[in-house]
């Protein structure tokens, strides 16, 4: 994956607003499309501060734990189920 994706490791490992279906986010491209697209609110600080981490990752201006850390703070905040490794 380029670096433009944002790759991190491990995945994140997450329902999605379709009711028992999961899905494996491996990059803060993936992450700022579920954020835009398949996101159960789109509002709140967590929420707010997952876009901009994961835009900066993208761009390469920002860190990509960070992008990580805020998508998983932004699940939490939004109720998504995240399975632990």
């Amino acid at each position: 994956m380029a670096q433009s994706e944002g790759a991190w490791s491990p995945g994140v490992d997450m329902e999605t607003t379709t009711l028992g279906r999961y899905r494996t986010v491996t990059s803060a491209r993936q992450a700022a499309e579920m954020l835009l697209f398949d996101w159960p609110i789109t509002h709140g600080r967590k929420y707010s501060k997952a876009q901009l981490e994961c835009l900066r990752a993208m761009e390469g201006k920002g860190d990509i734990d960070k992008a990580r850390s805020a998508f998983l703070d932004a699940a939490e905040e939004a109720g998504l189920f995240v399975r632990k490794h």
